[in-house]
């Protein structure tokens, strides 16, 4: 399953990416449940963990707004507008996943999160995100992580 869940982060990122971008082109029409259904469709006989990517998705979307919040203490030399798309994404996601799948240990998210930054980021992506998701989980465990209320219980997709 960790093989399977890999390949459901990377649909879940591009998945995000499309949404994100579209989004901020202007285009109105832009439906992340259509784009979502799309893309699991694509990929239907490579994923099997299709609830796992919605929940991710949903949750991400749902709560931007309380990521970006929670991630912008830990890297304030960095607004959060100005962090490249993608690094931004991995960090929304990883850090919902962080907080939301307790059933994924949190070596593995950042991990993972690092081996996406280091795919689809820049140069210095990985190190980056390691470091702000690090910090995260340093504050999520001992307490001084300041969270907004609702953002970490666990959704249903």
């Amino acid at each position: 399953m960790a093989s399977n869940r890999h390949l459901g982060r990377i649909l879940a990122l591009q998945t995000l990416y499309e949404y994100d971008f579209r989004r901020d082109c202007g285009d109105d029409a832009v439906d992340i449940k259509n784009i979502l259904s799309r893309n699991i469709t694509r990929y239907h006989d490579t994923v099997d963990d299709h609830d796992f990517i919605k929940n991710l998705v949903t949750g991400v979307i749902k709560h931007a707004a309380d990521l970006d919040a929670t991630l912008q203490p830990i890297a304030p030399e960095w607004p959060i507008a100005e962090i490249a798309r993608m690094d931004r994404l991995v960090l929304r996601m990883s850090l919902y996943e962080l907080l939301n799948h307790k059933d994924v240990p949190p070596k593995v998210v950042i991990n993972e999160a690092v081996e996406l930054s280091k795919a689809f980021g820049g140069d210095n992506s990985s190190k980056f995100v390691n470091g702000v998701l690090g910090t995260a989980l340093r504050k999520h465990e001992d307490g001084s992580l300041e969270l907004p209320k609702g953002l970490n219980k666990k959704e249903k997709a």
